[in-house]
């Protein structure tokens, strides 16, 4: 599965992380990968919450847009 997401540089510095596919998904951090890893693990938990469970094909294949 693969997912857009966008990072952007935050005022407060740092970066912010979304995926608009998936509504409130969203992370925060001081570099752009580290944005990108939280927000991986987010995906994970908002996909989670919606199925109970983490499909095994779901894995860190992110596309920035």
């Amino acid at each position: 599965m693969k997912l857009a997401i966008r990072i952007t540089d935050n005022e407060q510095g740092g970066y912010t992380a979304v995926c608009p596919s998936l509504p409130g998904c969203r992370s925060m951090g001081g570099t752009r990968e580290e944005a990108r890893e939280k927000l991986n693990e987010a995906i994970l938990g908002y996909v989670a919450s919606l199925n109970n469970f983490v499909p095994e094909n779901l894995g860190p294949e992110l596309v920035e847009a």
